[in-house]
């Protein structure tokens, strides 16, 4: 079966951002990956610049190095519904008919839940979908999902759903999808910063889906910013070292260490700035060892200082290359 990649995290951490990575690192060596949005938000049109994404696939991207493709879907709840309702029902007209009069939207919007039904269906019928050479079309499906604080209820919505319907198209169909979720072919990637708050989510969120029985894949630590400082050069801003700092200065040709030359001017504001990235650093250290005690694989993404256009999405779908992502 084709590998369900599901991307979630706190809100900020660039999780479509990494989804989108990912999808361009997975299609390689000719292969086909389908890139999902289930929000509604239209961010993975904005990453590569296309129009907003209608309910069908289409290409978006061709991947470097082997001529792997990206397709992508925004599924929407009220077309996904009349799918079903057309695959199951056999209504036809009489479902366009309940669109016109607004009953598919009122069904959508009234039952959350259901909406949820719909999304994760039809992400998983993509996954389990095979052409005529019994071949499934697409290697990779990847999901854009929901934030971290509710993922483990979205993702397990079908099983609530299969014990509420003991039997018929919907039982059958909520087994399906929970039978791709909870495969060993499907993985929940959380992605997070270096930051109190979303390492912590992340830890909540891996024990929720844990307990759900849902798999729980890898954590992808987003936006990392590099040390500029070295270890020596971290202990002396964490001291008082301003004479020091002022002669080195003055070495370096930036004026005199007296008390009023540039050099001793340029003091304060360096070991400002030395003392809040040493505090940083140390606060980073912290976030990586609660990380390493989820006892889970983790990637890295380097933070893009010039912010996030399609060159960049490349070099971050190189970087998971490299981290050996299909592995």
């Amino acid at each position: 079966m084709s590998r369900l990649q599901v991307v979630s995290g706190k809100g900020g951490t660039g999780k479509t951002t990494v989804a989108a990575a990912l999808a361009l690192a997975l299609a390689r060596e000719g292969g086909r990956t389908l890139l999902v949005e289930v929000e509604g938000r239209q961010g993975l049109a904005q990453l590569f610049g296309a129009e907003a994404l209608p309910y069908e696939e289409r290409k978006i991207a061709v991947a470097p190095g082997g001529g792997g493709e990206v397709y992508a879907l925004a599924i929407d709840a009220e077309r996904a519904l009349l799918d079903y309702l057309q695959m199951f029902y056999k209504l036809g007209s009489a479902g366009r008919a309940l669109k016109k009069l607004g009953a598919i939207d009122f069904a959508t919007t009234i039952a959350p839940g259901l909406r949820d039904v719909l999304l994760t269906g039809k992400a998983c019928e993509a996954v389990r979908r095979k052409d005529k050479t019994g071949r499934y079309v697409y290697d990779h499906v990847i999901m854009d999902a929901p934030p971290t604080g509710r993922i483990t209820r979205f993702l397990n919505v079908n099983d609530e759903v299969a014990g509420l319907a003991r039997f018929g198209p919907i039982h059958n169909q909520a087994q399906a999808v929970m039978k791709v979720l909870k495969s060993p072919e499907t993985a929940v990637h959380l992605v997070t910063l270096l930051e109190e708050m979303p390492v912590q989510e992340t830890a909540d969120g891996i024990e929720e889906l844990r307990r759900a029985g849902l798999p729980v894949g890898r954590v992808v630590v987003n936006m990392v910013r590099p040390h500029h400082l070295d270890e020596d050069t971290l202990r002396t801003a964490a001291g008082d070292h301003r004479a020091e700092v002022a002669k080195s200065l003055s070495r370096a040709g930036l004026g005199g260490a007296r008390r009023g030359g540039l050099a001793e001017r340029l003091v304060d504001p360096l070991l400002t700035q030395a003392a809040e990235h040493a505090s940083r650093v140390e606060l980073e250290r912290a976030q990586r060892a609660v990380l390493a005690g989820l006892d889970l694989p983790t990637y890295e993404l380097p933070l893009l200082g010039a912010g996030m256009d399609l060159a960049g999405l490349y070099a971050l779908a190189k970087d998971l290359r490299k981290q050996s992502v299909a592995e």
